[in-house]
């Protein structure tokens, strides 16, 4: 059962940031993560088996226009100006999405020991209290703060959070310590947010250990030298970053997964790479290189090259496979170099000598933009 839980909070981390939570939809998935926890709790499990419907809504301690479900509350397109004040305390899921509420006061959350997920996606949330995360949220797991008002980090986050989503907020700077003690998080997304490189101070990711970091969408001028080294994926798509040096991945040495698209990068330093061996896809589309980036012959595990909408105009034969035969090297499922001005006529057929399939070379046409 812990792998099945696993295994659903990274297929939610791959899925799109901003994308809004649909919790009927997930109330099914939800009991099944949910049943981890029987083992710390006296309840019987006959409530796992109740079918959800309009019936719930009786339940004569749910608040005025809210949905209640066995251990689910959901409070979503109410108006709302605050978190409810009758809220049960076998709540497990809160979701108070797409209302106004501007404000979480010290002690909206008292008395729901049991929360597991919070959700607040598209309010108008500028404020948390210091404290509001301090009591009572040891099983708080799931924390949704996505499209709000926010201008730095919530201080004292609850420190067993697998998910941290900020995606959208108006937050420009990343205090000392942010993050201190988070050491089981799966996903960090900060994505859409107008922050710079300046803007993360020193330190801010100390303590910190995560899967999965989302910066896209910011104002970064070069890769965040900074983030936890626990990163397997890295999101910096759309950005203003306009090179990549060797020292900007050397502390990612675990890194599977790099998304650089839609950046202005012009140079990509050569060794760059050899400190992310375990690299199995790299996005570089939509950027200003005229070559194919070096070392990408020398990554064993690398299955997937993105470059298309480039200004690359040569392709060398020896440019993504290995020169010797014998070394071992995971065949290409992808590579892409539509939209260069390179001409194809001139590429070697070896070149591609280490693709699954011909498939998997996305070669296209290049058309010039009038």
């Amino acid at each position: 059962m812990r792998v099945f839980l696993l295994l659903c909070l990274l297929l939610i981390g791959n899925a799109t940031p901003y994308q809004q939570v649909n919790i009927m939809d997930a109330l099914k998935k939800y009991d099944i993560m949910m049943a981890e926890s029987s083992d710390d709790s006296d309840e019987d499990n006959e409530d796992d088996e109740k079918d959800y419907d309009d019936d719930d809504d009786k339940d004569e301690n749910c608040p005025v226009g809210c949905h209640c479900s066995p251990r689910v509350m959901q409070c979503s397109d109410q108006g709302l100006i605050s978190v409810p004040e009758k809220i049960p305390e076998e709540t497990q899921m809160l979701e108070l999405q797409n209302n106004d509420i501007t404000e979480i006061k010290e002690d909206d959350l008292k008395g729901l020991n049991r929360l597991y997920a919070l959700v607040l996606i598209n309010n108008k949330i500028s404020k948390i209290h210091p404290k509001a995360f301090q009591r009572n949220t040891d099983h708080l797991r799931l924390l949704y703060l996505s499209y709000n008002l926010l201008l730095e980090i919530p201080a004292n986050l609850p420190r067993n959070l697998l998910e941290l989503r900020l995606h959208e907020n108006r937050i420009s700077r990343i205090q000392t310590n942010a993050f201190n003690g988070l050491r089981n998080l799966h996903v960090l997304e900060l994505g859409a947010n107008p922050l710079a490189n300046s803007g993360i101070e020193l330190g801010a990711f100390n303590g910190a250990l995560t899967l999965y970091v989302g910066m896209a969408e910011a104002k970064l001028t070069a890769v965040p030298k900074d983030l936890p080294s626990s990163i397997t994926e890295l999101n910096l798509d759309y950005n203003k970053i306009s090179k990549v040096e060797t020292e900007d991945l050397i502390r990612y040495k675990t890194l599977q997964r790099l998304r650089l698209g839609f950046n202005q990068i012009k140079f990509v330093e050569n060794g760059s790479f050899v400190s992310i061996p375990n690299i199995r896809e790299i996005h570089l589309e939509n950027n200003r290189l005229k070559k194919v980036p070096p070392g990408l012959s020398s990554l064993r595990n690398l299955r997937g090259i993105y470059l298309h909408g480039n200004k690359i105009s040569k392709v060398g034969v020896n440019d993504f496979c290995p020169t010797q035969l014998n070394v071992k090297k995971d065949l290409y499922t992808g590579i892409s170099l539509f939209a260069n001005p390179v001409k194809y006529l001139d590429i070697q057929p070896a070149t591609f000598r280490c693709v699954t399939t011909r498939r998997g070379v996305q070669l296209g046409n290049f058309r010039k933009r009038k």
